[in-house]
């Protein structure tokens, strides 16, 4: 698209399904690694990728080719499929159908960075849930709490 500018930053969020903790410390870089390349060969730039043993944020600068939707569908079933091809997980490694994405300006960018560098001890205090319901509190997004990420 010609004369197209864009400058789109979402912050998104999923967890394993069940919110199990099946992501081992071993495999999560590799993980985190093929996500990269499924939103590089769609066109998106990574910004900043991290989580726990139950979920995973993402930070990207988004093209406006490809709705958001579509994206972490790619995200979601790729990886699923790469974890169970490799034998990662015991049993059928599943995503949550549900996701979060959020944008943000340019000047919050550093901030979601460390955000999401600081995961793993951010959530020695907090649980996946509470700090979801925070983001969705500071984004004033209406939920109601049974379609909330959650074990079943």
């Amino acid at each position: 698209m010609a004369n197209t500018y864009t400058q789109i930053h979402i912050h998104c969020v999923f967890a394993v399904q069940n919110r199990l903790s099946l992501i081992n410390e071993r495999w999560e870089d590799e993980l985190h690694k093929y996500i990269t390349g499924i939103i590089s060969n769609n066109g998106h730039k990574l910004l900043q990728i991290g989580g726990t043993n139950d979920h995973i944020h993402v930070l990207l600068g988004m093209r406006p080719m490809q709705s958001i939707s579509d994206l972490m569908q790619d995200i979601k079933s790729g990886s699923a499929l790469w974890i169970n091809k490799n034998g990662y997980a015991m049993g059928k490694f599943r995503w949550q159908e549900s996701y979060g994405a959020f944008s943000n300006g340019k000047s919050q960018i550093h901030l979601i960075v460390n955000y999401i560098k600081n995961q793993k001890k951010k959530h020695l205090k907090k649980t996946f849930q509470e700090e979801y319901i925070e983001i969705l509190n500071s984004f004033g997004v209406e939920f109601d709490m049974k379609y909330i990420m959650r074990n079943p």
